[in-house]
């Protein structure tokens, strides 16, 4: 495998080896041995599981970015942008019942690095500003209603979004994500005029 290649195949397996077991629930031996590559060639590219994650986050965060700025290129009403942005948490379940990344490592925060755990904040946060700014011009346009201000909604939705993606995980079941997310976003309608 050239070597750019190489690299993306250990990210790619090391990502889903994360989303569907945790952080702490495989080794460079487990990627190495479904990469088929000896573990001393994945510390070439990674030299300790910080940097691999750090590697993880920093990909994810870029593609995060990538597909929230389609959305804001696609589409225009924000009821509709945030239908869009929770279809990235249920396509990940789509991929073998996998959780959110960041999810799966903020379920082994304790155990991270310091700077990994910076990372993942910084993660977080990529999502909440996204969010807060769609909040902002739904309700300034009359399109979305809600009693909180537009950062307490993002994180919100953020939260509910990842505890329902756990649970549709635990059941096997992508009609349990469903239904909490149609909720989730019916709440936001605004209420007609008495």
């Amino acid at each position: 495998m050239p070597s750019n290649e190489t690299r993306d195949t250990v990210l790619d397996v090391a990502q889903e080896l994360l989303q569907t077991r945790g952080f702490n629930a495989f080794s460079f031996h487990d990627v190495a041995e479904r990469v088929k590559i000896k573990t001393a060639s994945i510390h070439y590219y990674f030299p300790t599981k910080i940097d691999l994650c750090l590697a993880l986050i920093a990909r994810q965060r870029d593609e995060v970015k990538a597909a929230l700025d389609r959305i804001d290129a696609e589409v225009h009403e924000p009821t509709k942008k945030l239908a869009r942005y929770v279809t990235l948490f249920r396509s990940t379940l789509e991929m073998g019942n996998r959780m959110c990344l960041c999810g799966m490592l903020a379920a082994d925060f304790e155990t991270l690095d310091p700077l990994v755990a910076e990372k993942l904040r910084l993660s977080f946060e990529d999502h909440e500003i996204w969010l807060k700014r769609v909040f902002m011009e739904g309700k300034r346009i009359g399109k979305l209603d809600f009693a909180g201000s537009p950062r307490n909604e993002a994180r919100l939705l953020l939260s509910c979004l990842e505890g329902a993606m756990l649970v549709a995980r635990t059941f096997e079941d992508l009609s349990r994500f469903d239904s909490s997310a149609r909720s989730l976003l019916s709440r936001l309608r605004p209420r007609p005029n008495p």
